[in-house]
């Protein structure tokens, strides 16, 4: 069950994919602009949000979907090579006390805030292999296909939430 609860919650994601960093120590200090709560709408209504807290200068908390019973937690921090800025995400546990039981942790995305939105794209494991076996690798094959434009995944489109 704590598998099928986790493997659930990462496939809503899109999966936690890779087993290495491209950020062992973060350096690079977070992006204010997209600390906040967001929230999307699904297909039929319904809404998922995506909560973003700043955990120091150079790192996130992050759940999603946050407020839910399956929600996930991460720490994310910023990598930036290659001509891009990326999130990388270590997804550690739910919200029911569920512990990642694999090293398949990591997750990366690319995102643009504007306004009230923030546009977010992860990493796709069809042209970033699951197997990368270091981190130097993972930087080649994504440097290898920065311009291609199925770097990533389909945009999820979020929106701020304003709280009184």
């Amino acid at each position: 069950m704590k598998r099928t609860l986790l493997a659930v919650v990462c496939a809503a994601l899109a999966g936690c994919e890779y087993t290495v960093p491209l950020v062992e120590t973060p350096k690079i200090d977070i992006d204010r602009s997209v600390v906040g709560v967001w929230q999307r709408v699904k297909d039929g209504g319904r809404t998922e949000n995506l909560l973003v807290l700043p955990l120091s200068g150079q790192e996130y908390l992050v759940s999603f979907p946050a407020g839910s019973k399956t929600a996930m937690f991460a720490r994310g921090c910023l990598w930036r090579g290659v001509g891009l800025t990326l999130v990388q995400l270590d997804w550690f546990g739910t919200a029911r006390a569920k512990l990642p039981e694999d090293n398949r942790t990591f997750q990366y995305a690319c995102y643009t805030v504007e306004a009230d939105t923030v546009r977010i794209r992860l990493l796709s494991s069809d042209v970033v292999p699951k197997d990368v076996a270091s981190s130097a690798e993972l930087v080649e094959v994504i440097a290898r296909h920065k311009d291609d434009p199925a770097l990533f995944r389909d945009e999820m489109l979020f929106r701020r939430v304003r709280t009184p």
